[in-house]
């Protein structure tokens, strides 16, 4: 017996809208859908182009404990078709990279970028 298949990941963050914003703004995703849970947490769920897997962004009720994102915890990766162009379009848009673009050994090009939270999120063009 297996899963079925995967269906999203969630990334708790302090700053719901701020969040969105970011991922709408920097990466090009869109909302699917936004609720409140059984427990009172703020879900919002972002589609990604070409996936059928989401992103869910989850920001509890006042007077939890804010997210404190430890360094190489985790991290999202896309892929992008011309990373210089996306790069130059994430910096218009007033977003600079954290890290590369840098060539691996199989030829693809990297480069991080950190989510609000300090989420990386991975740009790979691939060679």
């Amino acid at each position: 017996m297996s899963v079925k298949k995967l269906l999203h990941t969630r990334f708790r963050v302090n700053d719901l809208d701020r969040s969105v914003k970011f991922y709408q703004d920097a990466l090009g995703l869109t909302v699917s859908r936004h609720h409140t849970s059984p427990r009172g947490a703020q879900l919002v769920f972002l589609s990604t182009p070409n996936s059928a897997e989401e992103i869910e962004l989850c920001q509890l009720p006042a007077g939890a404990t804010p997210v404190q994102v430890q360094a190489d915890l985790t991290h999202l990766a896309f892929e992008v078709d011309d990373l210089t162009a996306f790069t130059a379009e994430l910096k218009a848009k007033g977003y600079e990279l954290s890290d590369g673009p840098t060539r691996t050994g199989s030829g693809s090009l990297i480069a991080f970028i950190d989510a609000p939270e300090g989420y990386e999120v991975e740009l790979i063009q691939r060679s």
